[in-house]
């Protein structure tokens, strides 16, 4: 089942996402399973991230929550939100 994903970093937090960066990224190689697509959103500037979208694919909404809150920017406060919610591809 897939589900589309947006996380929503706090005001401010650029130093924690890039603190985390690293981490971040391993546990989403790890588990190139599940992700068929994510990356950051970004400043109007393309200077600075935002927060992530992904659309992740997982058996329910419920194993979809487990993972990103094992995220590690999840575990070190990043985000405002996240917010899952149920994905259709219709296109292409």
């Amino acid at each position: 089942m897939l589900f589309f994903v947006q996380c929503i970093d706090k005001p401010g937090r650029q130093e924690l996402r890039l603190a985390n960066r690293a981490a971040h990224l391993e546990y989403a190689r790890a588990n190139l399973d599940k992700i068929v697509i994510g990356g950051p959103t970004q400043t109007e500037d393309r200077q600075g991230m935002t927060g992530s979208v992904f659309i992740v694919d997982f058996p329910d909404r419920e194993a979809a929550e487990a993972f990103f809150a094992a995220d590690p920017y999840t575990k070190a406060g990043l985000f405002e939100a996240v917010i899952i919610r149920p994905y259709k591809k219709v296109l292409p």
